[in-house]
């Protein structure tokens, strides 16, 4: 969902099928798939459901690109069996990119 950074190492938020950056992946030619720096996480949706980056349809994201976040601060809403979850930031770091779309399903 959100990628962020932890001193020199960067980490994501919860897990989901999207993934957020702020350089341009480079492609693992055998795997096809970005390759993280090595201070960089990806942070995956806990849960499948549908991702929301704010509190309501007004109001501005919880986080975006550059944020600087601390543990505990709501990177996102995910909404699963009629539930808003929040979800919550496990390091503190930098937000480097936000993958995932407001209303748009997510998965671990």
């Amino acid at each position: 969902v959100v990628k962020s950074a932890v001193g020199n190492d960067e980490t994501e938020a919860p897990p989901k099928t999207k993934s957020v950056s702020v350089n341009s992946p480079q492609l693992d030619t055998q795997k096809n798939e970005p390759v993280k720096s090595s201070n960089e996480e990806n942070i995956l949706a806990p849960m499948p459901g549908t991702f929301y980056a704010a509190p309501t349809p007004e109001a501005e994201a919880f986080v975006k690109s550059g944020d600087i976040v601390s543990k505990g601060d709501t990177l996102c809403i995910i909404e699963a069996m009629k539930i808003m979850n929040e979800i919550e930031v496990e390091k503190s770091g930098k937000i480097t990119e936000v993958v995932a779309n407001n209303g748009e399903p997510v998965e671990f």
